[in-house]
């Protein structure tokens, strides 16, 4: 038996790119650690940044209306990601999937300018709820893709077997399909909170006075200087989204390969 192993170009090239990838993440989680203010030279080891955070009440209400949007964003953009989904493997309309997986594939800050302005027409008051829809858009779109990545692998003779034993439309849904979805559902309202947590270009259109998020409050305190503060929350919010991709990857590893 032939293996195809691969070569030594190949392996250094990888090799670089994660190195690329992952050595300035790498950086920041060390200097979280720096006692100093500066991150110039290593001084000695403290815990002393994460202290300071904990009592830094801009830091706190900032994640805490990063957490209430992300929660929010992430249920409401699961039902109607699903009802995509849905919509999609059923459809015979080829515009469809376009249509609800377009968001996807557009830059964040040409989708924030065009919700600021839908608000701005329709007098809607830039906040929590005007971030909150503006997560949902974009959201429904990787749930959907996620919801149908599971039904394209689903055994669709469980459901016509179901229906020949006199099961309903609705009795077969919410019997067979539901439950074979519903790694897939998981997955994709992983994904929406995920994006939602530390989405800072269509949250900067979108947010008002006093809504300010984590993304955004890290940005504020960057304007002054790159603190050992910073570092130690972006630390947290890297800890946060690696946590969510490993469990994403676990329960629905295809979502993440496509």
């Amino acid at each position: 038996m032939v293996h195809n192993r691969p070569s030594k170009a190949l392996v250094s090239a990888g090799v670089l790119v994660y190195l690329f990838l992952y050595i300035p993440l790498a950086v920041v989680v060390i200097f979280s650690f720096n006692d100093s203010k500066l991150n110039a030279e290593w001084v000695g080891f403290t815990w002393k940044w994460y202290e300071k955070l904990i009592h830094n009440e801009n830091i706190l209400r900032a994640a805490g209306n990063s957490l209430i949007i992300a929660i929010m964003s992430a249920a409401m953009a699961t039902v109607l990601g699903t009802l995509g989904g849905l919509a999609i493997h059923r459809g015979r309309q080829k515009w469809l999937p376009a249509l609800v997986l377009g968001p996807i594939a557009m830059p964040d800050i040409l989708i924030g300018v065009s919700l600021l302005l839908m608000f701005i027409l329709l007098n809607v008051t830039l906040g929590m709820v005007s971030i909150i829809l503006a997560h949902v858009s974009f959201c429904i779109g990787f749930v959907a893709l996620a919801v149908q990545s599971r039904l394209a692998g689903m055994d669709q003779s469980l459901i016509e077997a179901a229906r020949d034993l006199g099961a309903s439309p609705w009795q077969s849904f919410r019997l067979i399909s539901l439950p074979l979805l519903m790694p897939g559902i998981i997955a994709g309202a992983l994904m929406a909170f995920t994006l939602s947590i530390d989405d800072f270009v269509i949250t900067f259109f979108t947010a008002g006075v006093g809504s300010s998020t984590l993304p955004l409050e890290i940005y504020s305190m960057v304007k002054i200087a790159v603190t050992p503060e910073v570092n130690a929350v972006s630390t947290l919010l890297m800890l946060v989204t690696l946590t969510l991709i490993t469990v994403l990857s676990k329960i629905s590893p295809a979502v993440l390969r496509q």
